[in-house]
């Protein structure tokens, strides 16, 4: 399996705070079938920038640590990406890195509680120089959670979309995990990962999240994702079924 946004670089922000934490974090994502994983330090992340080239060097290093420890893992290069005004100038002047560091797809992330107005114009931009946006964990944003149109919008136009293993399991409860459920059905989502930054506060959850997705969707659901991410770290193109709005219940006749 391919986990394609993680925190297991150590000393960057969210995740682990010691070269000894990351290697435990490795040792246990290979336990969970895991064989490569994309480290995704977060952009922006507190006082701490995690450039392109801060986050190369580390990659480098955490490389060599794993050969030393004999542990099987293959480990790339990306960056997951503060969605901000200055987004393109930044990524001018090659701060920003693309999942497995050469690609043309880009990992965003959006605020917690809400959605920028200048959201769809940066994207767009991004779009323009030839980058595909992979929006990450729309799902645990509650503007997103209140708006799935909005999301649906930026599915229409060509962005993808990473929803968080955690999510499908119930981790951040009942309300997130529906909410996830109907993105998948209305083919809103590409990709599943981890997003692992910790061995117990934040671990390594894709094994069970594929397996209820199976259960729920189907094998081929399954398969779906696990091609998808395998395209995405190959720079391919990613296949997607066309998006579906997700359904408004009614309660005694009101929407």
């Amino acid at each position: 399996m391919i986990e394609m946004n993680s925190h297991i670089l150590p000393g960057r922000g969210a995740g682990p705070k010691s070269i000894h934490e990351s290697i435990q974090m490795a040792r246990d994502a290979t336990k969970h079938g895991i064989r490569t994983i994309v480290a995704t330090p977060r952009h922006l992340d507190g006082n701490n920038d995690n450039t392109k080239l801060d986050i190369l060097k580390d990659i480098v290093h955490f490389r060599n640590e794993l050969e030393q420890a004999n542990i099987p893992l293959t480990v790339l290069a990306g960056q997951e990406i503060r969605l901000s005004w200055d987004l393109l100038e930044r990524l001018e002047k090659n701060e920003l890195l693309p999942i497995n560091e050469k690609s043309n797809y880009l990992l965003i992330e959006f605020p917690v509680n809400h959605i920028p107005k200048f959201s769809e114009q940066i994207l767009f931009d991004l779009q323009m120089k030839g980058f595909i946006p992979v929006i990450a964990h729309p799902e645990r944003n509650n503007e997103f959670l209140k708006r799935p149109q909005f999301l649906y919008n930026l599915v229409k136009k060509g962005m993808l979309v990473q929803l968080t293993a955690g999510s499908v399991n119930g981790r951040f409860g009942k309300k997130v995990a529906k909410f996830a459920h109907e993105l998948i059905e209305a083919n809103l989502v590409h990709f599943i990962s981890s997003e692992a930054n910790h061995t117990r506060k934040y671990p390594f959850e894709l094994k069970e999240a594929y397996e209820k997705i199976e259960k729920s969707f189907g094998k081929q659901m399954h398969y779906y994702f696990l091609e998808n991410t395998q395209a995405l770290i190959e720079n391919e193109t990613i296949f997607a079924e066309p998006p579906t709005r997700i359904k408004t219940k009614k309660i005694f006749g009101i929407i």
